[in-house]
């Protein structure tokens, strides 16, 4: 097996580190967390002049071309300052760029890609329901039913990042209730946010902060038969492809972020002195710095073999499962084990080691929480079904 990225790849992920240094530190990063309630605006605007918005977009669509590996490559590079502010890039690039690049029509990927290829449409993923979670089919009470032209919208969605400046929200909604099984009669849509009959509002949480999430109401909501992606009824089939995509992307951050976390506890070690000597000489911390760099090591081989997969179109369902279940966990141990270094500082808003464990905390819940998808894995591993 060639474990080696290819040149092109190499250049791109250099390319991309070296932009991050220069434009996004982590010093900035700690300041657009200042505020939760201000977006950063600012941030979208780097990427959009940097490119990154075109990242995994055909170039007869405005976009830069590349496949899951470039994707995650950048993924990586921005989380390793950024923290879950990586998101920001991520969201748009899944919930418009990946799912109209793959289910769209051709004509919604003529009006679609080239404006998000060039930063001038933002996206956001509504699929979970209050009280519903992971139980994203079984909680599924949004619903949608036939009108002139299109479809009359009902329902609530949470947790929907960035919905509050997004200009289309991607939907999930029922539109056949008499069904066999849960995941028939489900469609998908893509809507614009300021539809009449939209209500979005920011909710306080722990981490991620300026990025925002939101409730999302919808009462009445119209929606043109132009804005329904791929066939109705049939959405759940067409996502679970590029539901492994999410996942390998999650597994970037949290590689990105094991690499912050890293940096930051090698440097404070070099430097910092107790008891008369350089703390980096504690053999207790030097075992936190060992086990953090295996960690990362691990998980950047399980990223690169299960991008491969993605890549050259064989199945790797169980294995982003493994990767975002693996990474997840490493990058918060990393993170608190980064706080613990830190001591006191490592709790402190001045540093970034809380910031790290913050963002990285939710990504052991979602797209998907870990407990959910071990059972999926041990399903695929021949064990019954648990839920």
């Amino acid at each position: 097996m060639d474990f080696d990225l290819p040149e092109e790849a190499v250049l791109f992920r250099d390319g991309a580190r070296r932009w991050v240094e220069a434009e996004v530190p982590k010093s900035w990063a700690r300041e657009l967390e200042k505020d939760e309630h201000q977006y950063p605006f600012e941030l979208w605007d780097k990427f959009t002049e940097a490119g990154f918005h075109g990242i995994g977009i055909d170039e007869k669509y405005g976009g830069q071309g590349g496949d899951v590996i470039f994707q995650m490559l950048l993924a990586r590079e921005l989380a390793r300052s950024l923290g879950g502010l990586a998101w920001i890039w991520g969201i748009t690039s899944f919930a418009g760029g990946k799912s109209i690049g793959v289910y769209g029509s051709d004509a919604q990927k003529e009006r679609f890609l080239p404006q998000i290829a060039e930063g001038k449409l933002r996206a956001a993923i509504s699929f979970t329901e209050p009280g519903g979670g992971t139980d994203v089919l079984g909680a599924l009470r949004t619903n949608a039913v036939r009108g002139d032209g299109g479809w009359i919208l009902n329902g609530e969605k949470i947790w929907s990042s960035s919905a509050h400046v997004a200009d289309y929200l991607l939907v999930l909604a029922r539109t056949d209730k008499n069904v066999e099984k849960q995941h028939h009669g489900v469609t998908l849509f893509f809507i614009p946010a300021n539809q009449p009959g939209i209500k979005i509002t920011p909710l306080p949480k722990l981490g991620m902060r300026s990025m925002g999430s939101c409730t999302v109401v919808f009462e009445d909501v119209f929606v043109p038969d132009d804005l329904v992606l791929g066939e109705p009824g049939r959405a759940w089939y067409m996502l679970l492809p590029t539901l492994n995509n999410e996942r390998i992307m999650v597994g970037a951050f949290c590689l990105g972020v094991i690499d912050g976390v890293l940096e930051d506890a090698l440097d404070y070690m070099k430097q910092r002195k107790a008891f008369g000597k350089l703390i980096g000489q504690f053999q207790i911390l030097q075992h936190y710095v060992a086990d953090i760099a295996t960690a990362r090591q691990q998980t950047e081989l399980m990223l690169y073999y299960t991008a491969s997969l993605q890549s050259a179109g064989k199945e790797c369902g169980m294995e982003s499962s493994m990767l975002k279940v693996f990474a997840s966990d490493s990058a918060v141990k990393a993170a608190d084990h980064g706080i613990q270094i830190l001591g006191g500082m490592g709790y402190s808003a001045e540093t970034d080691m809380q910031r790290y464990w913050r963002d990285a905390r939710l990504w052991q819940i979602g797209p998907i929480t870990n407990e959910m998808a071990r059972n999926g894995i041990a399903e695929r591993l021949g064990l019954p079904r648990s839920f």
